[in-house]
């Protein structure tokens, strides 16, 4: 077994002087930061007096999701001799918010597009997709169900 340890900084930038004296006039921008990468601008969703030109965290943890899963994806089509020459993903997430305030994510759905160079190996390459399921980090974190609805297509 391995341990590994991840570190970020989160910053708040959005004290406009009174700090959050009240709920309605301190900005909710952030930023995001690891050593020796850009910065990322964050807010909250605009739904929470976020700032909708900033990612939030919601966006963030689909981010996190599809691209654990698509660099597993990649990696095990490397080891089947599956040649993906094309990879895009439009995840989407149900979060549900209680009246309490809280909430959850019910589900993720990825939608990964990609396209293979070999017609015969489209039903691996499909396959493949739940073995990535099962190896990512980020999805075996998750107490909801992470599903996957792949289209797959053979380059001309």
């Amino acid at each position: 077994m391995k341990i590994h340890t991840y570190s970020t900084e989160v910053i708040w930038t959005g004290n406009s002087g009174n700090g959050t004296k009240d709920y309605r006039t301190y900005s909710r921008s952030h930023q995001i930061k690891s050593k020796n990468k850009p910065v990322i601008q964050g807010s909250s969703d605009p739904a929470f007096l976020g700032d909708s030109a900033r990612y939030n965290p919601e966006e963030l943890f689909l981010a996190s999701l599809s691209s654990c899963h698509m660099l597993w994806y990649l990696h095990l089509c490397s080891e089947n001799n599956v040649v993906v020459t094309s990879y895009r993903d439009e995840p989407i997430g149900t979060m549900r918010e209680e009246k309490s305030g809280t909430g959850q994510f019910e589900v993720v759905v990825l939608k990964p597009k990609v396209t293979i160079t070999e017609p015969v190996k489209k039903a691996l390459a499909r396959t493949l997709h739940h073995e990535a399921g099962r190896k990512c980090f980020i999805a075996n974190s998750c107490n909801f169900p992470v599903k996957h609805e792949p289209a797959i297509f053979i380059s001309d």
